[in-house]
């Protein structure tokens, strides 16, 4: 499994309505083969930046399969124009954490 985590930086004064387009958007990702599941965080110090945390089974789900779809083309008109800049977008792999031996 691979977290993708996307900081998103929504427009001023545009919150309520990205949230609104999101609750529509995550019926799309949700659809993609290799998806796990995901959450989008609203920052409490800054009102306007959004944390995407989506679990995909691998990268090649995300950025071969997820981007490359048909729903991906839907997802970036419902969402891409509320970014101001462009969200950065990285992908990990979990190292630490309960249930994992490090030897």
């Amino acid at each position: 499994m691979i977290l993708e985590i996307a900081q998103l930086q929504v427009r001023p004064g545009q919150s309520a309505d990205f949230e609104a387009a999101f609750a529509e958007a995550q019926t799309i990702i949700a659809s993609m083969p290799g998806y796990l599941g995901h959450e989008l965080q609203c920052c409490i110090e800054r009102a306007e930046h959004y944390m995407l945390l989506v679990r995909w089974e691998s990268v090649a789900h995300h950025e071969q399969g997820f981007r490359q779809s048909e729903g991906y083309q839907r997802w970036r008109q419902l969402l891409h124009h509320f970014y101001d800049p462009f969200p950065t977008v990285l992908h990990y792999k979990r190292v630490a954490g309960p249930g994992l031996h490090n030897d």
